[in-house]
């Protein structure tokens, strides 16, 4: 991207806009996603197209999402790119995702994400797991590093767990602020997630695994027997094979799916009492 591109637009606060312009760490990111010709590459906030040009430079065509008219009015237009582009002008957190599956190609989804909407983006993603190959995602490095914790981590909590429960993590590269345009406050890093050909884990709703792993993170310096009161009872906890006044943050994913297990058949009874 050229400083002429760059000045022609300002970076707009409400799309948490920060636009990548190191050619080193464009050059790491393309490299990790290593997009092939072929495949259902679809990118996510294109915006100056830092990662656009050396994907396109590397494939014949890319699908890109960008809610910015102005940009997205630029890419359709762009000079080397337009004629490998599909352009849907449209927000990432509510696209239809499906409309972009193809004869059975599994979706390969990038993208330099807004700080303030990666997390609810990434949940949205998770919904269509099953037609997705792979995502690589720049993100705050410290979201990559709730995604990538453990238990008994102080950064584990609601979105360790229900990412791990669709996907692999894996952190792939660490992003100074200097790489940016405005240079933001904080560190990023470049995270891969593979969503798992089949469950680690059995869980039969994946509302309920949403509904206590947030209740039990809501609260997370109480037991479980407090933050999980209003949907679980103590016997219920116990039934689980755990120990009621255990913490949230010393839960596996396997503790977290019994919980969410439990929940579903007891939803199940009250549905069939009231029936």
């Amino acid at each position: 991207m050229s400083n002429k591109q760059h000045l022609g637009h300002t970076a707009r606060k409400r799309f948490g806009q920060n636009f990548l312009h190191d050619p080193f760490v464009i050059d790491a990111i393309v490299d990790a996603i290593n997009p092939q010709s072929g495949e259902n590459l679809v990118e996510i906030g294109p915006g100056l197209a830092a990662l656009t040009e050396p994907v396109c430079e590397r494939v014949d065509a890319l699908t890109v999402v960008e809610l910015d008219r102005d940009l997205a009015a630029r890419l359709r237009s762009h000079p080397f790119l337009q004629q490998k582009l599909t352009v849907v002008e449209a927000d990432a957190l509510k696209f239809d995702f499906s409309t972009l599956f193809r004869d059975g190609q599994p979706l390969r989804v990038f993208g330099n994400l807004p700080y303030n909407i990666s997390t609810p983006l990434m949940f949205h993603l998770f919904s269509y797991a099953g037609h997705v190959k792979d995502m690589h995602f720049m993100l705050q490095k410290e979201v990559v590093n709730r995604l990538a914790a453990g238990p008994g981590s102080k950064n584990y909590g609601r979105l360790s767990v229900m990412a791990q429960y669709y996907c692999q993590v894996i952190p792939v590269l660490h992003v100074p602020p200097g790489a940016f345009k405005p240079p933001p406050k904080v560190d990023s890093a470049v995270v891969r997630l593979v969503p798992h050909a089949s469950p680690v884990v059995d869980v039969k709703d994946t509302a309920c695994l949403e509904q206590i792993t947030a209740m039990a993170f809501n609260q997370r310096r109480k037991t479980i027997r407090n933050s999980l009161k209003d949907a679980l009872t103590e016997q219920d906890i116990a039934d689980c094979g755990l120990a009621p006044d255990i913490r949230a943050e010393k839960l596996s994913l396997a503790d977290f799916a019994r919980l969410a297990n439990a929940l579903f058949s007891k939803k199940e009874g009250q549905d069939a009492e009231q029936s």
